[in-house]
């Protein structure tokens, strides 16, 4: 691990490595041509990773759903049984908790998680633009609480909370 968090400069051929190391003593390894000016470099020259996904058969899911809201909530949820299905996800293998609010999802999802009974954990909330600044508190701790949960729990938790500035737009973007 040492020797891969040092720093270096190396030349090959016409691409030179730089290897930047942050205070973390993660290091970084950026690959461009010499004749380049920017930190990334072609992305041809460098490995790339994709997936893809055409069935989740067999593996099994939590869902975290906001009550509050729940006009919007709601839709969304359907829509999420609605892709797992076409992914040919059993119901059997969805397990849906309702919360009082966004405010609760991250903890819930965090214990989710921990269970080590599901692949994937998926936030849905609604958090609607008032005249306070409760939107702002309960909207960050909803983004922070999630990110918390797959970080703490190794399992990936998906952010699937609205932030909108007003009913009209939250049913928009839930759909029907």
């Amino acid at each position: 691990m040492a020797a891969a968090a040092s720093s270096c400069s190396s030349s090959i051929a016409n691409n030179r490595s730089v290897h930047h190391r942050p205070q973390s003593g993660f290091g970084i390894l950026w690959k461009r041509k010499e004749d380049e000016k920017g930190w990334l470099g072609s992305l041809a020259a460098v490995r790339q990773l994709t997936g893809s996904l055409t069935t989740a058969e067999g593996l099994r899911f939590g869902i975290v759903v906001a009550r509050f809201n729940e006009i919007v909530t709601k839709p969304l949820l359907e829509g999420a049984l609605d892709t797992f299905k076409k992914y040919s996800v059993k119901e059997e293998d969805i397990d849906v908790v309702w919360v009082p609010g966004s405010f609760e999802i991250g903890l819930v999802a965090e214990k989710l998680g921990k269970s080590r009974k599901y692949q994937a954990i998926l936030c849905i909330g609604a958090v609607i633009r008032g005249d306070t600044s409760h939107y702002d508190a309960v909207a960050n701790s909803a983004a922070s609480g999630v990110l918390s949960a797959g970080l703490n729990s190794g399992v990936p938790c998906i952010f699937g909370v609205l932030t909108c500035d007003d009913m009209e737009q939250a049913l928009n973007r839930a759909g029907d």
